[in-house]
């Protein structure tokens, strides 16, 4: 996995097994982080927070691009492992938190500019999540229509099943 754009464009990443991880692709990321910009012009000084962290690389995407300030949540200790060792391959320190995602959200009380949400598809907690999450702009990445209760969508494209849909409350 390489990352796509930004001070750290081209450098590639280890990726977690995918039993672990559902790796998102490159022009999903590309099509995030255009549509980010669309939205909210230049990431400069803004905040992301990456909820299933995986291998990394949408936190590593966001400060490629500008973004100030990345935390990541991860449950797995495997992944947690390979997200430090992604961001100490280019030189950096991951604000990583290890535990369960929809707890993590509830004890914080930090706001962020993004909040970038990708959970395995079939465990039912799209919902519950969105709810928790505190930011100016969400991004969830789904294979079926979920329930925006609250949230306005705001654009909402398809990557051959893979839907991504931008929300503010």
């Amino acid at each position: 996995m390489i990352i796509t754009a930004g001070t750290y464009k081209g450098r590639k990443l280890i990726v977690p097994d995918e039993n672990i991880t559902r790796p998102t692709l490159s022009k999903v990321r590309m099509g995030v982080f255009n549509t980010l910009y669309s939205i909210l012009g230049n990431f400069e000084g803004l905040s992301f927070l990456d909820v299933f962290g995986g291998s990394g690389i949408m936190g590593l995407e966001a400060l490629s691009r500008g973004f100030e300030r990345v935390k990541v949540f991860e449950k797995n200790i495997k992944a947690a492992r390979i997200i430090k060792k992604n961001y100490e391959s280019i030189g950096l320190k991951p604000d990583l938190v290890i535990g369960n995602s929809e707890n993590l959200l509830e004890m914080s009380k930090e706001m962020f500019d993004v909040v970038y949400i990708d959970p395995p598809y079939e465990s039912g907690i799209y919902e519950s999540i969105l709810q928790k999450a505190k930011g100016r702009i969400l991004v969830a990445e789904h294979s079926d229509k979920i329930n925006f209760s609250g949230l306005e969508l705001i654009k909402q494209k398809n990557y051959g099943g893979k839907l991504v849909s931008f929300l503010q409350a």
